[in-house]
Parts: C-alpha cells; structure tokens; sequence
C-alpha cells in the first residue's frame, strides 16, 4: 500500500511540475514582456531558468532534506536526458534545422560550463561549498554575457541593418504579449507555489521508492527524477519544432542544460556539500560530456546550417536506452 501511494506521489508531482513550470514560464515571460525586456532575453534567460525551475526545485528540497546524491543525480540526469531523449524524441518526430547564430555562439558557454563542472568535480570527487559558488558565479557571468550580447541583436521586424537572427522572431511570436499584468503576476505566482508543492511530492516519493527498493538516491535522481523533470523540456521542444520554431526547439535544451549544470549542482553545493559516489566521475559525467560534443556535431558541424535528422535522432534515442540499461545493470549486480 505504501508503494502504491508512493507511486501516486511521484506521478502527481510529475504533473504538476509540468502545469507549474508553464505557468511560471508563461507569467515572467508576460511580465518581463510588460517591464519592457525584449522578447530574445526573455526567451534566453528569464524561459531557460523556467524551464530549470524544476530540477533546481527538486535539488533545493533534496539537498535540504541531506539527500544531495538525489540532487546531483537530477542535474546530471536532466542534461543527459535533454539531449538524448529531449533532442532525439524531437528530431524523429521532426528533423531540426537549426539556423540561428545566436546558438551558435550560446554553445560554447555550455561547453565552457560543462567543462569546469568536470574539472571541479573531478578534482577531489567532492562537491563542496567553493565549487558551489563558482558555479554560481560562473553562471551569473555567463548570463551577463548572453544578455549583453543580445542588447545588440536587432529586434525582429526592424528595417534596414544586418540581418535578423531567425531565433529573435521566434521568441518574438511565442513570449506572450498584451497579457494584463495583474494575469502575468498571478500566473507567476501560482506557477511558483506550485512547483514547491510539485517538487516536495516528488522528492516525497522518490526517497521513499530508493528506499523501498534499495537502490541509492543518485541511481533514482538519474532515471525517475531526471526523466520527470525533463518532461516540460520535451513538451516545449516538441511543440517548437511543431510550428517550425526548430531554433528554440534546440535553444530549450542548451540553455536548460547550462542552467542545470551551473545553476542545480551549484546550489546543491551551497547547500550540503557531498563526497560523489561512484559511477558520477566514472559514468554520468563523461556521458554527459560525450552528448554535449554530440550536439554539437549533429546541430553545428556543418558548413551550412546544420540539420538534426531523424536518423541522428534514432541514435540518439539509442544512446538514451543503452544509458538506462547501463543504470538498470549497475543495480541489479
């Protein structure tokens, strides 16, 4: 009986961390919208923090209740699972064209991020309070940096001038405008109080199933955690890529992932450092970086505009399923 009330929390809270993360999303990108921010810094910091706003929920409340290995799992999970199950399950459905300069120079800074991550961590296997807050301010610059860059991109429907980045026209026909910002606040609002409520159920049950089960918080931050919480990540791309927003599609996962790199395994530091167990430096870390390399060749290694296809796609799902059999072998052994 238990195990079955288990269950039902984590499916609840997967549920409401999906509704939560876009009303969220939907109500700072209104707001911001109604303050006078440009629809393209919108949709590259204010929606990629929404978008995290889960995992670093769900890693707050972990790591606050001394499960950091749940925390660290999520983080490395979620990227993992952006770019193996997000991107692939995307690009089958429908192959990605991806266009956008802006991305192109957005890539390197989530190599730069994933790259320090490795070093830090493999530096004394330890995630501590001084990686914690390098990765912070790492992140901080980095968004500097993003918004910066963007002051100087022309806005879409502009005259005259260099020509517009496709990605700028296409936050600037989803960030929603017009909304009264009393309904942006209170989306956000409620949007914000529900993914407490969604990321402690989650957490909730998750903790309880490692339990029961006997397997390790790290293994079920990896698989169960990560997949949910990913999930508004694959809705978002999905239907991107549905209505020919191919750069955002892909704009989804790189930004998510930076934010779940610095952003997650950064508070979890702050938090309640923690020696890494093993599997993270041996296993989940050199996948990750291996997928982010990935990326890059499918989306940017081209001398024309590069095109995820549906066969990449299929592969990529391939890498996600042998993952998942590697984790399901660890445990039964």
């Amino acid at each position: 009986m238990s195990s079955l009330i288990d269950i039902a929390a984590i499916l609840a809270g997967f549920a409401l961390l999906i509704w939560s993360a876009d009303l969220f999303v939907t109500g700072a990108s209104a707001t911001a919208r109604n303050l006078g921010v440009s629809p393209l810094i919108i949709g590259l910091t204010v929606v990629g923090l929404g978008t995290s706003a889960p995992e670093i929920l769900v890693a707050t409340i972990a790591s606050l209740g001394g499960n950091p290995a749940l925390a660290v799992g999520n983080a490395i999970g979620s990227n993992i699972t952006n770019i193996a199950l997000v991107l692939g399950a995307t690009a089958v459905v429908i192959p990605l064209s991806v266009h956008s300069g802006i991305l192109k120079r957005e890539y390197p800074l989530l190599l730069i991020a994933t790259i320090t991550a490795l070093i830090l961590l493999s530096y004394d296997n330890h995630l501590g309070l001084t990686d914690g807050i390098l990765m912070i301010l790492l992140l901080a610059a980095l968004m500097t940096w993003i918004v910066h860059s963007s002051l100087k991109q022309r806005r879409c429907g502009a005259e005259n001038g260099d020509e517009i980045d496709p990605l700028s026209c296409e936050f600037e026909q989803e960030i929603p405008k017009d909304m009264p910002s009393k309904k942006a606040a209170l989306l956000l609002l409620s949007g914000i109080t529900i993914l407490l409520f969604s990321s402690k159920l989650l957490v909730w049950g998750a903790i309880n199933i490692a339990t029961t089960l006997g397997v390790s918080d790290l293994i079920i931050g990896l698989t169960i955690v990560a997949i949910g919480t990913s999930l508004p990540e694959l809705a978002a791309s999905i239907m991107s890529a549905r209505k020919g927003e191919h750069d955002i599609a892909l704009g989804n996962v790189i930004g998510s992932n930076m934010f779940n790199t610095l952003g997650v395994l950064g508070v979890t530091g702050l938090i309640q450092p923690a020696i890494l167990v093993d599997g993270v430096l041996s296993r989940d870390l050199p996948i990750m970086f291996a997928l982010t390399i990935i990326m890059l060749v499918m989306a940017f290694g081209r001398k024309s505009a590069g095109t995820i296809t549906r066969f990449e796609g299929g592969i990529l799902l391939a890498i996600f399923a042998a993952y998942q059999g590697i984790l399901y072998f660890s445990v039964t052994q």
